[in-house]
């Protein structure tokens, strides 16, 4: 049997989101049946590394499509320093604490759901592993649909995560009856259509850094750049290169980028802009005009139509702001496991082997 490959997962991300695209109702149904047996009027994700950055993108969409307090949250610094409700106007039944771990083993995230469970608000848990550890401290269980994945970092964990946590705040817009069911339909056939071109995602993605590998693994430094929906997508794609490629690299709202940073940028540094249908589009196209007087270094990453050049990825299949991310972050998965490759870097073995931030399974 051949030894798995980051590669080999991320090559593999079409069918496994078609899959869990076809079997939904196995992690929809139990989180929607919590919208409707509670009033729930809050929902704090948390998740450390990839969770939280796919946490972050969650709390923007139970924000903007179902109009409900969320954020996305560090665990320890929630456990240590923050409170569910500050106003004190929420009974703990309508507070929601979801844990994301794909491992089931992340000692922060299994500590705060086993906080918030010993405290009597409300705790779900979304694992890959349904006898880790984090199932043993939630009043509800739900299976992440993406498979084990034997090498460190996790990719096609990821984009199933952000399919998984669309598709609830889809079913719980219909339940909620914020959404028809013609609008739920055409919701629905957007994620389908999606599901269904993503090799065409992964392929262009792979297309795009062969054209541009050289500038890419030989940066002095590299900047990710984004807004909305997509500062989540900055995170992601921050950390998979930090995790593979090994390159120092900083990632950045677009508009924060602009005071102060914009100081150190030399021809050396390549930066990364995501965005597409928010109201900083246009802005994110004046910032990549000047920036590119000072390196020739600019990739935009986006399925809007605009003008672009090959060191642009402008996705021929389109979709809307919200599935978008799960695009965006492929071209960053090539960055960082093919540059690795391109490098002598071997992913699969994780060279921090102090036991930190996990259980051991």
């Amino acid at each position: 049997m051949d030894k798995p490959t980051v590669l080999g997962y991320m090559k593999d991300q079409p069918r496994a989101l078609q899959a869990a695209f076809a079997h939904q109702s196995e992690f929809v149904d139990p989180f929607v049946e919590v919208f409707k047996r509670h009033d729930i009027k809050k929902v704090i994700f948390f998740g450390s590394g990839t969770s939280y950055n796919a946490s972050i993108i969650a709390s923007y969409y139970f924000k903007q499509i179902l109009g409900i307090d969320a954020s996305g949250q560090y665990p320890t610094v929630f456990q240590n320093y923050e409170k569910a409700d500050w106003t004190g106007t929420l009974k703990k039944e309508q507070i929601l604490f979801v844990g994301i771990s794909q491992s089931g083993t992340s000692i922060s995230t299994v500590d705060v759901m086993k906080f918030a469970k010993a405290n009597g608000y409300l705790t779900l848990a979304l694992t890959e592993d349904l006898n880790s550890e984090i199932t043993k401290h939630v009043d509800q269980v739900v299976h992440l649909l993406c498979g084990k994945e034997l090498t460190p970092p996790e990719t096609r964990g990821y984009t199933v995560t952000l399919l998984t946590l669309y598709l609830w705040v889809l079913g719980a817009a219909k339940a909620l009856h914020i959404y028809d069911d013609q609008k739920y339909a055409e919701e629905m056939a957007a994620v389908k259509h999606l599901t269904d071109q993503f090799e065409t995602v992964v392929d262009e993605s792979e297309a795009w850094y062969e054209r541009n590998k050289t500038t890419i693994v030989n940066s002095d430094r590299i900047y990710v750049l984004g807004y909305g929906v997509d500062y989540g997508s900055v995170l992601e794609g921050m950390l998979k290169i930090g995790e593979m490629l090994r390159l120092p690299t900083i990632g950045y709202e677009i508009e924060e980028y602009a005071h102060g940073p914009t100081m150190a940028i030399t021809k050396q540094q390549t930066l990364f802009m995501i965005g597409s249908d928010d109201a900083e589009w246009n802005r994110m196209l004046e910032f990549r005009k000047v920036f590119k007087k000072y390196t020739d270094r600019v990739h935009l990453i986006t399925c809007k139509d605009t003008d672009v050049d090959d060191r642009d990825v402008n996705f021929s299949v389109k979709t809307n702001k919200y599935l978008a991310p799960l695009m965006y972050t492929v071209p960053f998965q090539f960055v960082s496991a093919k540059g690795a490759l391109d490098i002598g870097i071997d992913t699969g073995i994780n060279p921090f082997t102090d036991q930190l931030a996990h259980l051991p399974e």
